[in-house]
């Protein structure tokens, strides 16, 4: 094996997709801020929009997060008033989370943060997409066993 000239920062992937990263959490900070929750519990109430009455495992499984992640993100959705957990009727060792009529209506409300990640990021909507896929295949390759 030879060895290789380490890369430049700005040349390595895992830090373009890093810093991208925290530059898009700072465009939605205002914006969740004003919506009264914070980028995770964002992320789960965007999983329950997906599918209703998923375990805090569930949750945790579609994010790639551990649940001791999720459970105080949960906790806090509930005592805001966004979602209710409830015991699952057909195995009461589980416990299901759904959305409010509150958490429910915040959906459409969060449009903005979409609207802003395409407006400051200069790309059209197919191009968005694309890189979107591109991110996506990357994450399984690197996911998988």
């Amino acid at each position: 094996m030879t060895e290789a000239t380490p890369l430049p920062l700005d040349s390595q992937l895992c830090f373009s997709i890093y810093s991208a990263s925290i530059a898009i959490h700072r465009l939605y900070k205002p914006m969740l801020d004003e919506l009264g929750v914070t980028y995770t519990q964002y992320l789960v109430l965007s999983t329950l929009w997906e599918k209703e009455g998923l375990t805090i495992t569930a949750i945790a499984d579609r994010l790639g997060l551990e649940p001791s992640t999720i459970t105080p993100a949960v906790k806090r959705l509930e005592s805001a008033g966004f979602v209710t957990r409830r015991r699952s009727t057909s195995d009461e060792r589980q416990v299901r989370v759904h959305t409010t009529a509150r958490g429910s209506n915040l959906h459409a409300r969060t449009a903005c943060l979409t609207d802003a990640l395409f407006h400051r990021s200069g790309l059209t909507v197919p191009e968005m997409i694309d890189l979107n896929r591109k991110v996506q295949a990357l994450r399984e390759g690197m996911i998988k066993p």
